[in-house]
């Protein structure tokens, strides 16, 4: 098998990947994004012990154990372009021989479980609701640059929202991508306090999202547009800045994905979360309380 080239696989003098400043033996199989990197230390209060933590640069990697398991938290910064860092770096991470820099005949697949902040796209799911996302709708532009082979949900969620944007005779900036969550990840998530539905990533946090400060979107109309479509019986819910791309990369490179979100905005309604960082502290705890029972 031919060695990765240099400059495709950057490996630091300390054998740890470019980006994230780790090495392949501190990572855990099932590794929490957040994209605050004051959130990791929100997360790692919940394991029962610490063994490792690193930090380059706005990534901050905490790995330790929860019970007999083991477990990573990483920030992954704010949006795609992040994201596209972060799960190519994991993937090489468990799935790379840094000695001879070539891939292991044998396969690793990690769990990646997103714990974001996003905004409700419908007035019907208020401030607090916390949602996980079955399918993912990329506003991006990042997975256009990837080969991408969508299963048979995904190729008809793809079908049905081009469907859609014909039909309303719509033309978005960026053509829309599409991928879906892993559903073993999505049956453990299926408790009343969890909304399920399909989420939209945007590529940046203000026009991208239909936010007005001085300068306009040409998108006014976003959320109205968004409202009546429908997918395997789910509405577009929120919102947010990574779902799309993590998604996408795991489905690319054989890794199980999941995005959960808390609300903090309903943006219909201009409704804000008046507590914001206790609202984040109940998804980390709703997630612990799922995942390790």
């Amino acid at each position: 098998m031919e060695a990765l080239k240099d400059a495709n696989l950057i490996i630091n003098p300390d054998g740890s990947i470019y980006h994230l400043g780790i090495r392949p033996e501190d990572i855990a199989e099932t590794i929490i994004l957040v994209g605050d990197p004051q959130r990791v230390e929100k997360v790692a209060a919940h394991f029962d012990s610490i063994e490792f933590t690193k930090q380059k640069r706005e990534f901050i990697t905490t790995t330790g154990r929860v019970g007999n398991q083991r477990i990573t938290c990483l920030a992954s910064g704010i949006g795609v372009d992040n994201i596209d860092i972060v799960v190519n770096e994991l993937d090489a991470l468990v799935n790379v021989d840094f000695e001879t820099r070539t891939v292991k005949e044998k396969h690793t697949a990690l769990n990646l479980i997103r714990l974001g902040t996003s905004g409700a796209v419908r007035k019907d799911i208020p401030v607090e609701s916390l949602v996980a996302a079955d399918y993912g709708i990329g506003f991006d532009g990042l997975m256009l640059f990837y080969k991408q082979q969508l299963d048979a949900k995904a190729k008809g969620l793809e079908q049905d929202f081009n469907a859609f944007l014909k039909n309303i005779n719509f033309n978005f900036p960026i053509s829309p991508t599409y991928s879906r969550a892993s559903q073993a990840l999505v049956d453990l998530f299926q408790g009343p306090e969890w909304k399920h539905g399909i989420t939209a990533t945007a590529t940046g946090f203000y026009a991208p999202q239909n936010r007005t400060i001085r300068a306009e979107s040409i998108v006014p109309e976003l959320f109205d547009l968004l409202e009546p479509f429908s997918y395997d019986n789910l509405n577009v819910t929120n919102l947010e800045m990574e779902t799309s791309a993590i998604y996408g990369l795991a489905s690319i490179l054989g890794h199980q994905a999941l995005a959960l979100n808390v609300i903090l905005a309903n943006r219909p309604t201009g409704a804000f979360a008046e507590a914001p960082k206790e609202l984040e502290r109940k998804l980390i705890r709703s997630f612990f309380d799922v995942y390790f029972k």
